[in-house]
C-alpha cells in the first residue's frame, strides 16, 4: 500500500467513528465498562470524539506531509498502556501510516476497544490484515515502542537494548494560574482535571498558584463534575484520601468531590490535586523548567504561559502532540 492509500484508510476509519450512532456507542462504552471499570460511557465517548477530530482529513495530510516515508518496512513491537480509553491507537496509527508491520501487546485493560478499532480498520482496508499481530510477546521485533511505568520502563530498556526503541516512562501535567481567571476559564480547566478521572498522563495533577491564592472560586467553578463521585471506585478513593488526611491532620480543600493540598510532588492520587505556590512569573518558570523531563503538557488561561495549551485542551491532543516530547513518526521513517 502507498502513503495515500494508508491515510485514506485511516480518514474513513475517522469519519466511521464520527458517524456512531447514541446507542451503538452505548453498546461499545456498557462492553468496555466490562472489561475495565474505570470506562465509563462518558469516557468512551470522550475517547472516541478526540480520535474522530483527530482522523480528519485536513489534519492527517498535514500531519504526514511532513515527513518522508522512503525507509523500507520494518516491523515494530507496541506495548500498549490501558489507563484511558484507547490510549495506545496514537502509537499503532504511526507505525501503520509509515508503512511498517506492528504486533501488538494490548493492555488488558483495554484490548476491546483496540481489537474493535482494528476490525474497523481492516473491514475498510483489508489489506492491513497483513501488518497487524497481536501477541503476548514482542519477540523477533526489529523496533519497538513500549508503554509504561518507572519500574516496567527498566525492564524494557534492557529487553529492547538491542533494538531501536521508545521507552515511556510515568508523566504528569500541570496548571498554571495567575489568580484573575473567570469561572468561564476555570470550569474548561475542570475538564482537564476530571476527564477519564483523572487517570491520564495529560490529565492535570498539580496547580501552581500564586501566594494568598483564594481557591472557593476554582472550587465552586468545577460544580459541573460533581458526578464523578457518583463512580464507585472514584469514591472509595475520595473516601479513602480525606480519611487520611484528616488522620495525619493534613491541611487541605474540599468541595465534597476533589481534595486539594500543598505538596511539592508532581503526581497526585485519584481524587486529589496537589499545588504549590510561586511568587513570580520567573519563579514559575525555574519550577516549570525543573519539571520538564517528567510533564506531559501545562495549561494555563487562553495558553498565556509560554509553552502551554489553553485549558479544556489537555485531553484533546493534535495528531503531532507526542508523548513525552518525543517524535514517535520521526523516529519510525528513520528506521
Amino acid at each position: 500500500m502507498d502513503l495515500l492509500t494508508r491515510t485514506n484508510a485511516f480518514i474513513s476509519l475517522g469519519t466511521r467513528i464520527a458517524n456512531l450512532k447514541g446507542t451503538e456507542k452505548s453498546a461499545i462504552a456498557i462492553e468496555a465498562g466490562q472489561h475495565n471499570g474505570w470506562f465509563t460511557q462518558a469516557s468512551v465517548e470522550s475517547a472516541l470524539q478526540a480520535l474522530s477530530l483527530m482522523l480528519s482529513e485536513q489534519k492527517l495530510l498535514q500531519w504526514v506531509g511532513r515527513y518522508s516515508f522512503a525507509n523500507p518496512s520494518r516491523t515494530v513491537g507496541i506495548a500498549m498502556a490501558g489507563n484511558i480509553p484507547l490510549v495506545g491507537f496514537h502509537d499503532l496509527l504511526c507505525v501503520l501510516i509509515s508503512g511498517h508491520k506492528a504486533i501488538i501487546k494490548t493492555s488488558a485493560q483495554d484490548s476491546y476497544l483496540i481489537d474493535l478499532l482494528l476490525q474497523w480498520l481492516i473491514e475498510l482496508e483489508p489489506r492491513f490484515q497483513n501488518f497487524v499481530l497481536k501477541a503476548e510477546r514482542l519477540n523477533g521485533v526489529e523496533a519497538t515502542i513500549a508503554t509504561g511505568s518507572d519500574n516496567t520502563s527498566r525492564y524494557f530498556e534492557y529487553y529492547f537494548r538491542k533494538i531501536p526503541h521508545i521507552i515511556r516512562k510515568n508523566r504528569s501535567s500541570c496548571a498554571m494560574l495567575m489568580g484573575e481567571e473567570p469561572a468561564a476559564e476555570l470550569e474548561k480547566l475542570g475538564h482537564d482535571v476530571f476527564t477519564y478521572f483523572g487517570l491520564g498522563c495529560r490529565n492535570v495533577a498539580k496547580l501552581f498558584v500564586p501566594a494568598d491564592y483564594d481557591f472557593r472560586l476554582l472550587l465552586e467553578s468545577w460544580s459541573p463534575f460533581r458526578d464523578v463521585i457518583n463512580h464507585h471506585k472514584y469514591a472509595n478513593n475520595y473516601d479513602y484520601q480525606k480519611s487520611i488526611m484528616l488522620v495525619n491532620q493534613t491541611p487541605f480543600f474540599d468541595n465534597e468531590f476533589v481534595l486539594l493540598t500543598e505538596n511539592q510532588n508532581l503526581v497526585s492520587p485519584i481524587s486529589v490535586l496537589f499545588y504549590e505556590h510561586y511568587k513570580s512569573q520567573q519563579n514559575l518558570k525555574e519550577k516549570i523548567d525543573g519539571h520538564q523531563s517528567k510533564l506531559q503538557c501545562c495549561v494555563s488561561a487562553n495558553g498565556w504561559f509560554t509553552g502551554s495549551i489553553p485549558f479544556g485542551k489537555a485531553q484533546q491532543p493534535e495528531l503531532w502532540d507526542y508523548a513525552d516530547n518525543i517524535d514517535t513518526l520521526k523516529f519510525l521513517t528513520s528506521l
